[in-house]
Order: structure tokens, then C-alpha cells, then sequence
């Protein structure tokens, strides 16, 4: 086989997976970039180019903002609580306990749930009066309290529902990694006496980092693409407490049909997405240790 063969070989591999890629991924993005630049059209009147006029609205809107501000805090709030959570469970699972198995069942469980159901099982555990949350207090002498229904409360509740079900996801990754490293290392460490909090802090975290960034950076998507839980649970309220960016644009773009700007919306969005990605392979890359 010459060496042009191998290259239009190799070629003719990837071209389905390039041609998914594009007509799903690229095409999309610069097609909802170039609709930003222009009005939506309305009835008879056509749309127009209006340049920069949907980003200057976008400066101008308070909901936007906000919906940033909750994207922001939810995604601080569940980010390092589902890592953190994810670690330890897979920690747990990787020991010789009895019932291993049905505990990584159980760890895992929540991930395989419709995020439809989930949030239907959330909404049932947060109904005041008579859901469980509630019955659970009652039990304690506490009052009733409508954890969706109140601003201060709303978006901590929402939290929660992400931080149990993605968990689970993401300590099957951890668990793989724990598999893969060499048993060596941890006799080596018991030969020096080494505690295991000692092995932990500076064998196996530093060696779990490749899988901390794979984690992160679909943790940092998973938070600014969340809808299914709001539209079930709380369609954004109260007062737009619990709106974040993606809500807003499916808002925006479904419910008040003004597909022009959703798409600014849309390409702030992305923009924040890369962003956040290349900050983050910039600054965990040089600590991410490979065996």
C-alpha cells in the first residue's frame, strides 16, 4: 500500500465522523452566529440586518443577567459538589466491601433515570404539606416549607436534584482510573509507611487528574445546558429565580418566537462555554500527571 493509499484510506475513515461533526456541530454554530446579525422576521415583514443591535438588547436586559448570575451560582454550587461526591463514592466501591456491587448499582442508579422522571420524583419530594421532604420534617416538629416555591430556596433545591444524578455518572470514571493504576504504588507507599490519606493527597489525586479534567469540562456543560428540571420543576420561577441561560433561550426563541435574538443568546453562551473550556485545560493541563 503506497502512501497516498494509506492517506486517502485514513481519509475516507474519519469522513462519516467529519460529516456528523459539520452538518451538527459546525454548521449549526455558525449558522445561529450569522442569524444573530439580522431581525426576526414577522408575518409579512422579511428579516433584515441589523447588525450588533440583538447584543446591544442583550446588554440591556436585566433577565438575561440574571439568568447568567443563576447559571453562575448553580454551576459553582454543583460542579464541585458532584466531583467531590463522585471521588469518594468511587473510593468506597473500589475497597474489597461486602456488597460492592450493589452499592455501584445503587451509586449509578440515578444516572440512568429520563431526567423527566427525575425531576417528577424531585417535584413529589418538594410538594409541600405532603411530600416527603415535608412529611420528613413534620416528623421533627418543623414546619412545612414550598422549596420551589420560594426565590431563596428554588435554585439550592435545583442543585441538589443535579449534584444526585450526576454523581453517580461521573464515579464511573473515577472508578476506571482507580482500576487502571498499579496496585505497586500502593504497596510501595505501606513498605514506607505512607498513610493512606498521604497516598491519597499525593499519589492517587495526582494521578486521577486526566479523569478530573475529562470530568470537569462535561461538568461545566451539563450546568449551562440544564432545562428538562426547570420546565418539569419550577419554569424558571419565582421571578426568574431559577432561569438559566439555556431556559432563557428556549424562552426567548419558543415561547415568544424572537429566534433572533435567542440566537445571540445562543452564541453568548457558546462563547462562555469556550471560554470557560480553554481556561480550563490552560491551567489543569500542567497539572495533569499521566502514568
Amino acid at each position: 500500500m503506497t502512501r497516498t493509499t494509506q492517506w486517502l484510506y485514513g481519509w475516507l475513515l474519519l469522513l462519516p465522523a467529519m460529516v456528523l461533526l459539520a452538518l451538527f456541530t459546525h454548521y449549526p454554530a455558525v449558522a445561529t452566529l450569522w442569524q444573530s446579525f439580522f431581525s426576526t422576521p414577522r408575518g409579512s415583514r422579511p428579516s433584515v440586518f441589523v447588525g450588533v443591535d440583538n447584543y446591544r438588547q442583550l446588554a440591556d436586559d436585566p433577565i438575561f443577567w440574571q439568568a447568567l448570575g443563576n447559571n453562575f451560582w448553580y454551576a459553582a454550587g454543583t460542579i464541585p459538589a458532584s466531583i467531590v461526591i463522585a471521588i469518594l463514592m468511587a473510593v468506597w466501591v473500589n475497597e474489597r466491601i461486602a456488597g460492592r456491587g450493589l452499592l455501584r448499582l445503587a451509586y449509578f442508579t440515578p444516572t440512568v433515570l429520563p431526567m423527566i422522571a427525575v425531576a417528577n420524583i424531585w417535584l413529589f419530594f418538594y410538594t409541600p404539606e405532603y411530600g416527603l421532604l415535608a412529611r420528613f420534617l413534620d416528623a421533627f416538629g418543623a414546619g412545612s416549607h414550598n422549596w420551589l416555591g420560594s426565590k431563596s430556596t428554588a435554585l439550592p433545591a435545583l442543585m441538589l436534584v443535579t449534584v444526585w444524578k450526576e454523581a453517580g455518572f461521573f464515579m464511573i470514571f473515577y472508578l476506571a482510573a482507580l482500576q487502571s493504576m498499579s496496585p505497586h504504588l500502593a504497596e510501595a507507599a505501606a513498605i514506607e509507611g505512607a498513610s493512606r490519606w498521604y497516598y491519597f493527597r499525593r499519589v492517587t489525586f495526582p494521578l486521577l487528574m486526566p479523569t478530573t479534567l475529562f470530568v470537569l469540562v462535561n461538568a461545566v456543560i451539563n450546568a449551562f445546558r440544564l432545562i428538562d428540571h426547570i420546565f418539569v420543576m419550577t419554569r424558571g420561577g419565582p421571578d426568574n429565580a431559577t432561569a438559566l441561560l439555556l431556559y432563557y433561550v428556549y424562552e426567548v426563541g419558543f415561547r415568544f418566537w424572537d429566534t433572533a435574538y435567542a440566537a445571540a443568546l445562543t452564541v453568548v453562551l457558546l462563547a462562555l462555554l469556550a471560554l470557560v473550556a480553554l481556561a480550563q485545560f490552560f491551567f489543569l493541563e500542567r497539572r495533569v500527571h499521566y502514568q
